[in-house]
């Protein structure tokens, strides 16, 4: 008998998040994915190792230096979970100053539970993010 030409399918958001051993990490994540779904009106997908991201940008640097990256996503690390704001958090020092407890990194956000988060204060810097990525200001 022939083998199927398909490649099997990898896992799925869902099966990456299922995986996810702490239930309460596990909650929030399943949680943050549906925010950052109908925050950035894109469907969840995986990109590299346990990343979930949303929406799809190409990307050149002066030097020629190009790639695709998402418009926002998160992954749950070790320590935190790590929302990815790819266009940087630099700019955002206000919004930040009202989030709530959080690490942060040059693109990335560490919040050790969702619950440590505003909401609204997070849908603004995932706003502001991809308003730069996509070159509008908010």
């Amino acid at each position: 008998m022939a083998k199927s030409p398909r490649a099997p399918a990898g896992p799925t958001v869902e099966d990456t998040l299922a995986a996810i051993p702490d239930a309460a990490r596990r909650d929030d994540c399943i949680a943050l994915c549906a925010l950052l779904a109908q925050w950035t009106g894109q469907p969840p997908a995986l990109w590299g190792s346990g990343m979930v991201g949303f929406g799809r940008v190409r990307y050149r640097y002066m030097s020629g230096h190009g790639g695709e990256c998402f418009l926002a996503g998160f992954a749950s690390r070790k320590d935190a979970i790590v929302v990815y704001l790819t266009a940087g958090v630099e700019e955002d020092r206000a919004l930040l100053a009202k989030l709530g407890k959080h690490r942060v990194g040059k693109g990335c956000l560490y919040l050790r539970k969702l619950a440590d988060a505003d909401p609204e204060i997070l849908r603004q810097l995932v706003a502001r993010g991809i308003a730069r990525l996509e070159r509008v200001e908010v």
